[in-house]
């Protein structure tokens, strides 16, 4: 249904109403049952998409093993709760995005309203321009029931970051693009969401200050910012204003078989680790095993056993993506260096009958 096109959704649903006799004119919730079950099948098919994906996955369980071999108690179970818990501390990240947009829109609101309130305030301040304040799409995400309901369980706020709050609306305030949206004479819910995404993008996203001040925030959310940022554009793109509160945002995980991706990656890379490093060993020619990264043995120790492990997974997903969280983490050379040693094992393990698929 997910690749079916809009009017290709309308056709086969018509054709279920001819067939059942059910009249589609009626209501529901003030909707007609047709375009109920639209936004029922709109909102199905988005939630295919997952806030924590397999990449981020990955990042996790590199870094819970990296943690874990610098120490001298090694408990699996242990490792594992960390993993979750680091999980969703990313999620909490995710949620802590959308809520700064509307913390920023507060701030605004009580700063205005304070200045309104002065002794002998000027006209500017009498009647300010209140676009920012009144945009839909942040009065929107307010209201959203999934929002609301995980602020309220796990009681995430901006209340204590008002310094940084500040820092924020003011350089968000000065800008070239909120100037041009504050005298921007298309006054609609897109243009207010569209406002919200580029000003995302630019002043959170785009600000190695903000990025830093997450990063101290909580140790969670190294390397996070850049991915759950991507992921809170992609919410803000897809909010549409008929949905009003009942805007569908993004699960941690579509189901617990995702869920366990994450736990069984770790087993299976800890459990199978002596064997694992043993083919590396093998395999590092003119390099003693010693010298090489550690991160880079690890790394490679993941890769072989999500490959190992996960049929449904192909082997050149698996390699690009370990090459690259390669570069990343580790020296420039390690890309290359991994590659020769991964592509040369898969093909020992194919050899030996224990991978099948290409």
């Amino acid at each position: 249904m997910e690749n079916i096109s809009l009017n290709g959704r309308q056709l086969i649903l018509n054709h279920m109403f001819a067939r059942t006799g059910f009249d589609k004119m009626a209501e529901i919730d003030g909707r007609t049952i047709f375009d109920y079950i639209c936004s029922l099948l709109k909102n199905k098919i988005k939630l295919f998409h997952t806030m924590i994906n397999r990449t981020l996955i990955r990042i996790k369980v590199l870094q819970i093993l990296y943690a874990y071999y610098q120490t001298d108690s090694r408990d699996m179970k242990t490792a594992e709760n960390e993993l979750l818990f680091s999980l969703r501390k990313s999620y909490d990240l995710y949620y802590y995005f959308l809520l700064l947009i509307i913390a920023l829109t507060n701030l605004l609101d009580r700063t205005l309203d304070n200045r309104k309130h002065k002794y002998v305030p000027t006209s500017e301040e009498l009647h300010p321009n209140m676009r920012l304040v009144n945009n839909r799409f942040a009065q929107q995400l307010s209201r959203n029931d999934d929002l609301r309901h995980y602020v309220n369980e796990y009681k995430i706020s901006w209340d204590n970051d008002q310094d940084f709050l500040k820092t924020t609306l003011n350089t968000l305030l000065a800008s070239d693009l909120y100037a041009e949206y504050a005298v921007n004479t298309d006054d609609s819910y897109e243009t207010d969401r569209e406002f919200w995404r580029a000003a995302f993008k630019t002043f959170v996203l785009g600000n190695e200050a903000v990025s830093e001040y997450l990063e101290d925030k909580s140790i969670f959310w190294n390397d996070d910012v850049e991915i759950v940022g991507t992921f809170t554009l992609k919410t803000i793109k897809h909010f549409r204003e008929h949905e009003g509160s009942r805007q569908s945002l993004l699960p941690m995980f579509n189901d617990e078989e995702a869920r366990m991706f994450s736990v069984r990656l770790l087993r299976e890379t800890l459990l199978h680790g002596p064997e694992i490093r043993e083919r590396i060993s093998r395999r590092v020619q003119n390099w003693e095993t010693e010298r090489v990264a550690n991160i880079d043995l690890i790394i490679m120790q993941i890769a072989i056993a999500e490959m190992m492990s996960f049929p449904s997974i192909p082997v050149s997903v698996t390699l690009n993506e370990y090459i690259d969280m390669a570069k990343y983490y580790s020296t420039p050379k390690s890309g290359i260096f991994i590659n020769g040693i991964l592509d040369a094992i898969v093909d020992e393990l194919k050899k030996e009958g224990i991978l099948f698929k290409d």
